[in-house]
C-alpha cells in the first residue's frame, strides 16, 4: 500500500525541520513551507530520498561547495533560491 500524498507531505517535512545540523534545518524548513505543497508524487520521491543524504553533503550542495548528484538538481536549484542570507550574505 503507497503513502497518501498528504500523509508523505507531512512526514517530510518533519524530516525537513529535524535535522543533523541547524543550518540544514532552517533551509530545509524554509524550501518545506514555500514549496512541498506544490511538488506533485515524482518530486516528492527525489525529496525523500534527498533527505536519506548526510547533512553535510546536502549544504556542501547548497552552498554550492560541491556538486550535488544529477537526480537532485532541479531540487537543489529550488532550495538554493531560498537559502540566500543562509549559504551567502544577501545581495
Amino acid at each position: 500500500m503507497s503513502e497518501p500524498v498528504d500523509v508523505m507531505r507531512k512526514r517530510l517535512h518533519m524530516r525537513s525541520i529535524r535535522r543533523g545540523i541547524k543550518e540544514m534545518d532552517l533551509i530545509l524548513m524554509g524550501f518545506s513551507k514555500a514549496h512541498l505543497a506544490q511538488l506533485d508524487g515524482a518530486q516528492l520521491a527525489v525529496y525523500d530520498r534527498m533527505l536519506n543524504e548526510n547533512d553535510h553533503d546536502l549544504y556542501q550542495w547548497v552552498s554550492g561547495q560541491s556538486d550535488e548528484p544529477p537526480e537532485y538538481s532541479a531540487l537543489m536549484d529550488m532550495i538554493r533560491e531560498g537559502a540566500v542570507g543562509i549559504t551567502k550574505p544577501t545581495a
